[in-house]
């Protein structure tokens, strides 16, 4: 696989903006390298915010909302399985309840009743006695669950942030990315979107002197911000302006020890320090064990750990959500191992898709096999596993320059009997199709993928900050950095440098700590999944570290990519 390191390029004029407003130096040569525009962008208040008027059809589910609390009329909201479902769910129920509805959740399970609101899933919500159905993080595409439920004599009201197909649900929705909205963040998690819509309808109640008898308090809605940012980071969405002040203000309150006990209890199981709560945390140490029980369970467990009132109960579930995700690594690394035993270690010249499938495949992993396959060999990949009915079910990751999405849209336009249905993003995707089609549709998505991405895109690339002057190589800056919202389509920075290698030791069976040298300052590194004997001089793609270790806490560079110089 060929490598390539690029750096950003900065726009000077807004770095001498940002400077002159206040910004550190090297802070604001890195927000100037990553579209940020004007200093204003660099703060995080909530006043901040986009409006939720701009926000299409969120004052009229706000209305809707606020007359089935007037009635009394019983809310369910039917979430998705994964961690941005979950959250969306856990803040629905919390904000709903604090303004007085009567409210409970549904929450689809992933093997009996597959993705979002399906007309099954209406019947058993009509069966409870609900009466207005919400759903979150899913619903766009549920058209015939949508229209069962309204047959039912439910109404429905869809919040969403996937994108829509030319076909969308008849009923009230809430969804940056639905035509005709004119939200400047099309980036805004599902958590986010139902943290909206509530925000309207607190200022719809409002207006109808709901809370001026003062029978029912004004709720706090700064209160849900640690689940907005739990389920912003985890799901990976971009962490435009918008999404750094949700994240941010999230992080703030979980640093100050202002979060429920079910996140506090996730970040103990996963030995992470709440007070220095990170968005490297939420991505890989609590959205990952909520992922566990959606994955592998029923995500019901994840989001009672959210919605737990007391310690007790939220540290019983969160160490059931650690089990889960203990299994889940076992089976990841399991399937992984066969999928790549399928595969030669590079591929053929030419080829530029991975497409796997084994009739032992658990459907709740394929997604991350599916992200480790593309990130070793850096190109589009779907894993398939068996559903029922002679199905499969798909997941796929992508790579920068292909929106798989749309790749998907193109082969279901040219093939319409191939993929029975398909949804999601740029870099993330799910479908299905028939186990005996697998064959054919290897070789759509080949065909597809070719003809929208040129050789070039397929070369692994490194988009770094440039070279860091040794001397601002310190604890103090790599501690700064860390401070800061960093995430999906506002990369963590990185620079790349050469150095001299002064020595280098093994560290456990896979990694090595090298001892570097530039401009007369030495530096530890470590090199991760390194066996290889590093040679006199190299050039590197790095990331100053503030690493912990037995309390104390030192400078180190983790090396993401290495070359002989």
């Amino acid at each position: 696989m060929s490598v390539k390191i690029q750096t950003r390029t900065i726009n000077p004029h807004v770095c001498e903006t940002l400077i002159a407003a206040g910004a550190d130096p090297l802070l604001a040569r890195l927000c100037a390298a990553r579209a940020v525009a004007t200093p204003a962008e660099l703060e995080d208040k909530l006043a901040g915010l986009l409006p939720y008027q701009s926000l299409k059809n969120c004052t009229e589910a706000a209305a809707r909302l606020a007359d089935a609390l007037q009635k009394q009329q019983r809310i369910l909201i039917v979430a998705d399985y994964d961690a941005d479902g979950a959250t969306a769910c856990a803040v629905g129920v919390s904000g709903l309840g604090a303004m007085g509805a009567t409210v409970d959740f549904l929450v689809p399970n992933r093997f009996e009743h597959g993705y979002g609101l399906t007309p099954e899933i209406a019947e058993m919500a009509a069966a409870q006695g609900a009466q207005l159905l919400i759903t979150v993080d899913n619903g766009i595409a549920s058209c015939a669950g949508v229209a069962r439920a309204q047959a039912l004599g439910l109404d429905v009201i869809v919040t969403d942030h996937h994108l829509p197909a030319d076909t969308v649900p008849e009923c009230i929705i809430v969804n940056p990315n639905q035509a005709g909205c004119t939200f400047a963040s099309k980036s805004l998690a599902g958590v986010g979107v139902i943290f909206y819509v509530l925000t309207a309808l607190r200022a719809e109640l409002r207006t109808r002197g709901y809370f001026a008898d003062g029978r029912m308090a004004e709720p706090n809605l700064g209160g849900l911000l640690d689940l907005v940012a739990l389920g912003t980071v985890a799901d990976v969405v971009a962490l435009d302006h918008n999404n750094r002040i949700l994240v941010s203000q999230g992080l703030k309150r979980m640093r100050a020890g202002k979060m429920r006990p079910g996140i506090r209890a996730l970040f103990e199981v996963a030995k992470r320090d709440w007070k220095k709560a990170q968005p490297f945390d939420m991505g890989f140490a609590l959205g990952p064990r909520i992922n566990a029980a959606g994955r592998l369970d029923d995500m019901s467990v994840g989001i009672a750990c959210l919605l737990a009132e007391h310690d007790a109960a939220a540290q019983s579930l969160a160490a059931r959500l650690n089990d889960l995700n203990i299994e889940r690594r076992e089976i990841e690394q399991s399937m992984l191992q066969d999928a790549l035993n399928a595969f030669p270690e590079t591929l053929p010249p030419g080829q530029t898709t991975v497409v796997a499938y084994r009739d032992d495949f658990h459907q709740g992993v394929v997604g991350i096999v599916a992200s480790r396959l593309k990130d070793r060999f850096y190109r589009p990949t779907i894993v398939f596993a068996p559903a029922d009915n002679g199905e499969v079910r798909g997941s796929g990751r992508s790579i920068p320059k292909l929106h798989l999405r749309d790749a998907l849209d193109i082969i279901s336009k040219q093939q319409p009997d191939l993929i029975l249905k398909f949804g999601g993003h740029a870099m993330a995707a799910g479908l299905s199709i028939r186990q005996t089609d697998i064959g054919r549709f290897q070789t759509a998505f080949e065909q597809v993928v070719k003809s929208l991405l040129h050789e070039d895109d397929l070369s692994q690339t490194y988009i770094t900050d440039g070279s860091l002057p040794a001397a601002e190589i310190t604890l103090t800056q790599a501690q700064n950095l860390a401070r800061q919202v960093w995430g999906q389509g506002f990369a963590p920075p990185s620079f790349t440098d050469e150095f001299a290698v002064v020595r280098q030791q093994p560290m456990g069976v896979n990694h090595k700590k090298v001892w570097l040298q530039k401009e007369g300052y030495e530096f530890e590194a470590m090199f991760w999944r390194c066996t290889d004997d590093i040679p006199a001089r190299i050039r590197t793609v790095y990331r100053p570290v503030a690493n912990e270790w037995r309390n104390n806490i030192e400078l180190q560079l983790y090396i993401d990519y290495w070359e002989a110089a």
